[in-house]
C-alpha cells in the first residue's frame, strides 16, 4: 500500500435514515461544459458536479479558448467560441482519471485544425483510446499515441474535415458521443449506427443547443443517429439532475442494512440509466419513485428506498449498457440476496478505471462470497448474509472503493478498502454523506 494511500474501514451499521443529496450527474456535467464551450453565447449551468473528473474537463474547455467561470457551489457560466472556434491549448491537457472527459474532448476538437496533447493519471494511461481515435481519423484527424492507442496522445484536428457513415462496433456512449461532437464541424450529414442502445445524453443535449439531430430505430435492433455538420450551437441554461450512478451507493446500502429508510431526491431517471434500479426491483427491492418530472429534456424523480429481502436473478445481457458503471454495487447487493445472480455482457468492464470485473470478483472473494467468473461476466452466489472481514484492493477505481465500503455496512465483519483517494473523481462528499445517514465508516 503506497504511503499516500487513504484506507477506510466500514463496519456493521445501525439503520440508515434521512435524505441523501447525491451530487450532480457526471455524464451531463461533462457534456454541459463541452457543448457550452462550443456554443455561441453564455450557457449557465446549475447543479454541476464539482468532482475532479468534471473540473479537469472545465480546465480543458478553458484551455481551448472558452470562458469558463465558477459563480458558486455548482453554479457555472460558459461563454463559448462557436463550433470550429477552439484554439490550440498552451499546455498539455491532463484529464486525471476521466475516460469520459478525455474521449469526449478528443471528439470535440477532432474537426478543428488545432493540435493538443492529452494525458492522465496512471490508470487513465492504461485505458484504450484507439476505439475513439481510429474512427476520428475518418473525419481527417491525425494522432500519435503509445502502442495500443494509449496516452499520452497527440491529436491533430482535421483542416478539411469530412462527414462519415460509420457503424460503432463497441457498446460505448463515450465513443458514440465523441463522434457526434466531431461531426458538428464536418460539412454534410454524419450517420452513426449502433447495434446496442447506449446512454443518449449527448443526443438530447445537442438538440437542446440547436443541433440538427435525427434518430432512427433499426429493424435489426439498435439505432442510427444522424447529425448535420457546420452546426451553429446556441447557448442554453442547463440544470444538472442528480447522478443515478452515485445514488446507487446509498440506495443499495439502504436495501441491505436492516431497518433502513432513505430518500434520494432529484435523481436522473433517463430510461438508459435506470438498469440498476430495474434490476434491484426484480430482486425484490422496495424502491418507489415519486414526483416524476422533466428537467432540461431529462426525466427526474425522487426515490424512496427501504431495507428489503433480495432474491437472486438473471440480469439480461442487453441491459448492461444502461448500468455498466453500477455492476460493482449490484454485485454487493447480489451477495446479500438469496440464490445466484447471473450477470453477462460485461466485457466493457475489462477496460474501465481498472479491470473492473476482476476487481469485483477479487473483492467478493475477500469478503467470503462465492463467485464464478464467466468469459463475459460472473455468477454471484448470494447467501443472504456476508461474512466480510477482508481487505479490497481498489486499483485506483472509485466505484470499487465505494461498493465495498457499502458492503461493510451490512457484513458480519468489517470490510477495508486499501485506498479511497480516487473517490473524489466522482463523489467527493461520499464519506461525509454516508456518515450523515448513519453509516459506520472510519479510518483504517
Amino acid at each position: 500500500m503506497p504511503a499516500s494511500a487513504r484506507p477506510l474501514k466500514a463496519r456493521r451499521s445501525p439503520p440508515l435514515a434521512g435524505t441523501a443529496l447525491v451530487p450532480g450527474d457526471k455524464s451531463i456535467s461533462h457534456r454541459a461544459l463541452i457543448l457550452g464551450g462550443m456554443a455561441i453565447g453564455e450557457s449557465r449551468i446549475s447543479g454541476l458536479l464539482e468532482a475532479e473528473d468534471v473540473l479537469n474537463t472545465a480546465n480543458a474547455v478553458r484551455a481551448f479558448g472558452a470562458l469558463v467561470v465558477r459563480d458558486g457551489q455548482g453554479e457555472w457560466r460558459v461563454h463559448g467560441t462557436g463550433v470550429g472556434g477552439w484554439r490550440k491549448p498552451d499546455d498539455v491537457l491532463d484529464f486525471g482519471n476521466s475516460g469520459t472527459g478525455s474521449r469526449l474532448m478528443m471528439g470535440a476538437m477532432a474537426t478543428t485544425p488545432v493540435m493538443a496533447v492529452f494525458t492522465g493519471d496512471a490508470s487513465l494511461r492504461k485505458r484504450p483510446m484507439g476505439r475513439v481515435l481510429e474512427p476520428l481519423t475518418l473525419f481527417g484527424a491525425e494522432y500519435e499515441a503509445r502502442d495500443g492507442g494509449l496516452m499520452p496522445v497527440m491529436l491533430k484536428g482535421a483542416a478539411q474535415p469530412i462527414c462519415i457513415d460509420y457503424r460503432i462496433t463497441v457498446a460505448s456512449a463515450q465513443v458514440k458521443s465523441a463522434l457526434l461532437l466531431a461531426a458538428l464541424n464536418a460539412p454534410g450529414r454524419t450517420r452513426l449506427t449502433q447495434p446496442q442502445l447506449t446512454r443518449d445524453h449527448t443526443e438530447r443535449m445537442l438538440k437542446a443547443f440547436g443541433a440538427a439531430v435525427a434518430i432512427e430505430a433499426l429493424p435489426e435492433g439498435g439505432e442510427a443517429i444522424s447529425v448535420m455538420g457546420e452546426a451553429e450551437l446556441t447557448a442554453v441554461p442547463v440544470d444538472v439532475p442528480r447522478d443515478p450512478s452515485s445514488a446507487a451507493f446509498p440506495a443499495v446500502a439502504a436495501l441491505i442494512v436492516p431497518g433502513s429508510n432513505l430518500s434520494i431526491p432529484g435523481v436522473l431517471l433517463n430510461a438508459r440509466r435506470t438498469g440498476l434500479f430495474d434490476t434491484l426491483r426484480e430482486m425484490g427491492a422496495d424502491i418507489v419513485v415519486s414526483n416524476p418530472r422533466e428537467s432540461g429534456g431529462e426525466m427526474v424523480g425522487d426515490l424512496m428506498v427501504r431495507a428489503s429481502s433480495l432474491q437472486g436473478v438473471e440480469v439480461p445481457p442487453e441491459r448492461a449498457p444502461s448500468m455498466i458503471d453500477e455492476y460493482p454495487i449490484l454485485a454487493v447487493a447480489a451477495a446479500f440476496a438469496d440464490g445466484p445472480t447471473v450477470m453477462r455482457g460485461l466485457d466493457e468492464l475489462r477496460v474501465k478505471e481498472s479491470d473492473r470485473l476482476a476487481a469485483i470478483i477479487a473483492g467478493l472473494r475477500a469478503a467470503g462470497v462465492t463467485v464464478q467468473e464467466l468469459d463475459d461476466g460472473m455468477v454471484v452466489e448470494g447467501a443472504g448474509a456476508v461474512r466480510g472481514g477482508g481487505t479490497v484492493t481498489t486499483h485506483m477505481d472509485h466505484r470499487i472503493a465505494m461498493a465495498f465500503l457499502v458492503m461493510g455496512l451490512a457484513s458480519q465483519n468489517p470490510m477495508m478498502v486499501d485506498d479511497t483517494r480516487m473517490i473524489a473523481t466522482s463523489f467527493p462528499d461520499f464519506e461525509t454523506l454516508m456518515r450523515g445517514l448513519g453509516a459506520a465508516i472510519e479510518a483504517a
